[in-house]
């Protein structure tokens, strides 16, 4: 891991008050680092973290990734239910999804069209729509 793209994660963590530590930073690095989104679960993280020679275990990952989580550096998209992606990109974007290769990476809003959604439940408001768009190989 080069010390620009550490420079890079710790202040990526800054800019969200969250404390650098040794390991935020190796991940945030890891995540961010090179100026690209990325599309992680905990395991594709912990294993690039172990690949690059860090010594953190997949539960730090898990926690490190609900930290990033809540304090809005990325974003959670659930995908078959026990399947969990993280996305450094936060901004509202759809997905595709590639089923048999669990491969999610964007897809363009400009063609997306909601034409409506429901109205929800008195007392709620729509927080958030998620689109997943399910793809098979040909």
């Amino acid at each position: 891991m080069t010390p620009k793209a550490q420079e890079i994660g710790s202040d990526w963590l800054n800019t969200a008050g969250l404390r650098p530590t040794r390991q935020r930073v190796a991940l945030a690095a890891l995540l961010v680092g090179d100026g690209h989104d990325r599309h992680v679960t905990a395991e594709s993280l912990y294993a690039n973290a172990r690949a690059s020679g860090e010594s953190v275990s997949l539960a730090t990952v898990y926690n490190t990734l609900r930290a990033f989580c809540d304090a809005g550096l990325m974003q959670e998209i659930m995908v078959d239910g026990a399947k969990s992606y993280f996305d450094t990109n936060t901004s509202n974007h759809p997905h595709f999804f590639i089923e048999g290769e669990s491969e999610l990476f964007d897809a363009s809003s400009e063609e997306l069209k909601i034409s409506g959604l429901p109205t929800p439940p008195d007392g709620t408001e729509i927080a958030k729509v998620d689109v997943v768009i399910r793809l098979r190989k040909t």
